[in-house]
């Protein structure tokens, strides 16, 4: 593992500050990109989102579903924490910290959009990620591969359903325009255009061609993730 890639939390980190430091020094700018939306969905950062996680998605092969079997106990755990444990503690904890020990620190007309973007945050897995940690970790690569596969699969339907579910639960209004325009800009355009382009690439090069072009799109993916922070 290189110096870059052990420090990889540093380096998030110091972009967090970095953009921190950038929004009070540049107020206009960040605002200028904040603007640019659609149903209250960021299209600056769908674009970043779809060059950081479409590096990745071009790694997935859906056939790979067929070997969930064979990986079943550790699935198991991980879809039991991803959509039975984390969306609802995520949103105990935001109503905890931001709707009650921190309220009086924060702007009251902007206490329930912490806790939605929180409860946002929770409720999508970033499976791409699992993709980075796993190869720096040298994990098990059929075994990531099934795991990722299969977390999509259950993404597109269940993200809307369940943000939906929570936001309610808190007595917030459901922007149902907002999640359904997140879940396909954020999930369903990347996954296909990564297949599309994985279909492409493999006919007319084969799994060398692939090697060779996610070599090449691997730092355009950690990049993007670093200007997302």
């Amino acid at each position: 593992m290189s110096i870059f890639e052990r420090y990889l939390t540093l380096w998030v980190f110091l972009c967090i500050l970095a953009g921190v430091a950038l929004g009070h020094l540049l107020p206009d700018v960040f605002q200028a990109i904040s603007a640019a939306e659609i149903a209250k969905v960021n299209l600056p950062m769908a674009v970043l989102i779809w060059l950081m996680i479409i590096p990745m998605l071009l790694r997935i092969d859906f056939t790979a579903l067929r070997g969930v079997a064979a990986h079943w106990r550790g699935i198991s755990v991980t879809l039991f924490v991803n959509w039975a444990i984390k969306p609802f503690s995520m949103a105990l904890l935001g109503w905890l910290f931001v709707g009650y020990l921190f309220r009086a620190s924060l702007p009251a007309d902007q206490i329930d959009s912490y806790i939605a973007g929180l409860i946002l945050l929770a409720a999508a897995p970033c499976t791409a990620m699992v993709f980075v940690w796993s190869n720096l970790t040298r994990g098990e690569p059929h075994f990531t591969l099934s795991q990722v596969a299969l977390n999509d699969v259950i993404m597109i339907v269940a993200f809307a359903p369940i943000v939906g579910f929570l936001l309610g639960l808190l007595a917030m209004s459901v922007p149902w325009e907002t999640l359904m325009l997140s879940v396909v800009l954020y999930i369903v355009v990347p996954v296909v255009c990564a297949q599309i382009l994985r279909r492409m690439v493999l006919s007319a090069g084969g799994p060398l061609a692939l090697e060779r072009l996610l070599a090449r799109l691997g730092p355009l993916s950690l990049v993007s993730l670093f200007l997302i922070q």
